[in-house]
Formats: structure tokens, sequence, C-alpha cells
């Protein structure tokens, strides 16, 4: 009896050990999920809660950490507090990491919240009457941003060398001799009624029930690579395997899908290059 008890209990330590190693292979293995955190604002949430979704299937846990400025994701990456961050065109993150000396880079492109031309009285640019107003935002970086926009619905040219700093002196030719009105950007959508055009920014124009896609008479495309947003990390993380697959994950065709369905066709999911973005 004392016999048969032993061997049993050796069958069982047997067992436990053999389970105890398949275990460990788990934890330390493929069955381990690695955790991201990814810095975002409140637009890209949704966004982000699907790609945590999809992650998870990869064995990668992205954490979501919501910022409400467009200062402290690029400090908190830079820092380490974050893995990556998603929230910036390529524009902003290039004006902050050289004003602040950080060492951070893009490794992905996501969308375009494309700036659009809207107008109560005209179909298309090229029925907008000579002499008639257009309203422009007014903040430095929406005006630049508006004005390479109107060059490239051919109704102005800039000046050689115009960078987003510059405002309506940049104007090179004006044919139609359009007279620009610059406004907050917040009440681009409100002066319609007094004006022939009015520029609005896609968040604003969202908030003012328009539909940038369909409700614009021109809108930006994805050849306005300054305004394309990206996924950041730090310099020597460039490389990384796991930022990589995600960025893979970010642009398949699901995610496209999901973005143009949750947003309403607001926002463009755009999927270039990093090596273009510059």
């Amino acid at each position: 009896m004392k016999k048969s008890i032993s061997l049993a209990s050796i069958a069982i330590l047997l067992f436990t050990l053999i389970l105890s190693g398949c275990s460990g292979d788990s934890a330390s293995g493929s069955g381990e999920k690695e955790v991201v955190k990814v810095g975002v604002n409140g637009s890209g949430v949704p966004i982000w809660e699907y790609m945590k979704e999809k992650a998870a299937k990869e064995g990668i846990e992205i954490e979501i950490v919501e910022f409400a400025d467009y200062v402290r994701p690029n400090q908190a990456l830079a820092d380490g507090d974050i893995d990556l961050n998603a929230f910036q065109t390529i524009s902003y993150f290039d004006s902050f990491v050289e004003e602040h000396n950080l060492d951070l880079v893009p490794i992905g492109s996501t969308i375009i919240a494309p700036m659009g031309i809207y107008s109560e009285k005209y179909q298309s640019v090229e029925d907008l009457p000579k002499g008639s107003k257009v309203a422009v935002p007014q903040e430095a970086t929406n005006l630049g941003r508006a004005l390479l926009l109107l060059e490239e619905a051919g109704l102005i040219q800039l000046k050689e060398g115009f960078d987003q700093s510059q405002g309506l002196e940049a104007i090179k030719e004006n044919p139609k001799n359009l007279e620009f009105t610059p406004v907050v950007a917040a009440q681009t959508p409100r002066v319609l009624p007094d004006v022939a055009a009015s520029i609005i920014n896609n968040g604003v124009a969202v908030e003012a029930g328009f539909i940038p896609v369909d409700d614009s008479i021109y809108i930006e495309g994805a050849e306005s690579k300054p305004f394309i947003n990206i996924i950041a990390a730090q310099e020597k993380e460039k490389d990384n395997k796991t930022y990589k697959k995600i960025v893979e994950l970010y642009q398949e065709d699901d995610v496209a899908e999901h973005i143009k369905k949750t947003y309403k066709d607001s926002l463009i999911p755009t999927f270039v290059p990093v090596s273009e973005l510059h």
C-alpha cells in the first residue's frame, strides 16, 4: 500500500512539474502580452480603442493615455512616460521637435483631417466671382495652411520659399483679386452667410455639422503631406519590432474602414511611407 501511494505521489509530482514547465514557457513566450502606452487626444480615442482590441490578438496590450493639449504628448514621449503618440500632423511634429530639441521620430502615417473651402453660394472654387470675400482662419498655423490650400485650389500663387509662419503678405498672385478676411478659426462657419467662401478646419467643420468630403467645395487631398498625421516614437526605438507591428496593424484595410465609418468620412486614412512625409 505504501509503495502504491509512493508511486502515485511521484506521478502527481511529475505531472505538476510538466504543467509548471508549460506554464513557464507561455509566460515568457508568445503568451505574454507586451504593454505599449499610446498617447492620444480625445478625438483619436475611438480609433485606438479599435486598435487596442486588434493588437490584443497579436499579443500586444495597448494602454491608451489621453491628453487634453498638444504639448504634453510629445514631452511625455520624450520623457519615456508613454511609448508612442498619435495626435499630430508631421508639420506640427517637425516644428515642435526642432523647437524643443527632442529625439523623436515619425514611424508611421495615419490620417488627414482635411481643411476645406466651404460656400453657401457657390458649388466650386471656379465659380467664385472676382473681388469676392473669402474668410480665412487668422491663427498663424491655420492661416499658413489655408494659404497652401488656396494655392492648391488654383486661386492664388504664393511667393517662392513660403513657410507656414507667413501671412497674407506671402501671396504673389491673386488672379480673381479675392479679398481675404481673417477671423478666429472657430468663427469661420458662422461667417458663411457674409462671404463668398470660408476656409474651415476639419474639427470646426464637423462641430458645425458639415461632412467635409461631401459639403466642401474644395478639400485637401493626400498630396497635402505636411498635414498627414503620424505615429511618433523615441529616436532610439524607431526600429522596435512591436511598434512597427502596431503601425502595420493600423495601416490595414479594416482600420481604414473603421475610421471612415466612425468619423463619417470626415477623416481620411492616409498611409504613405515615412520617407515621403518630408
